[in-house]
């Protein structure tokens, strides 16, 4: 009883550890590839350039639901990007300038 215990324990832990090891990483990339389309947006519309499509189907959905939090949820998945991005981004498309 205690073997497979311990075994169940263990792959726990390692599991634990491989989560815990790649995240730091994956929030970084996360949050760089935020800040590349938030300033890409900025370009674009420096520029004049119009985006014919900026908010993603599945945001849009939420939105229109008046549903913020998964709208907000749904963008950073979609794209990766870190909460006060995606937050200000949801924003944008519910109030553009």
């Amino acid at each position: 009883m205690d073997t497979p215990l311990t075994v169940l324990l263990l792959g726990v832990a390692a599991l634990l550890i491989a989560i815990l090891a790649r995240t730091p990483q994956q929030s970084h990339l996360a949050y760089r590839l935020g800040e590349i389309e938030r300033r890409l947006q900025l370009v674009m519309d420096h520029l004049g350039v119009p985006d014919p499509n900026p908010v993603p189907a599945e945001v849009r959905q939420h939105l229109v639901r008046g549903d913020k939090i998964k709208a907000i949820a749904a963008y950073r998945k979609l794209t990766g990007a870190d909460l006060r991005s995606a937050k200000a981004a949801v924003e944008n498309f519910t109030n553009p300038r």
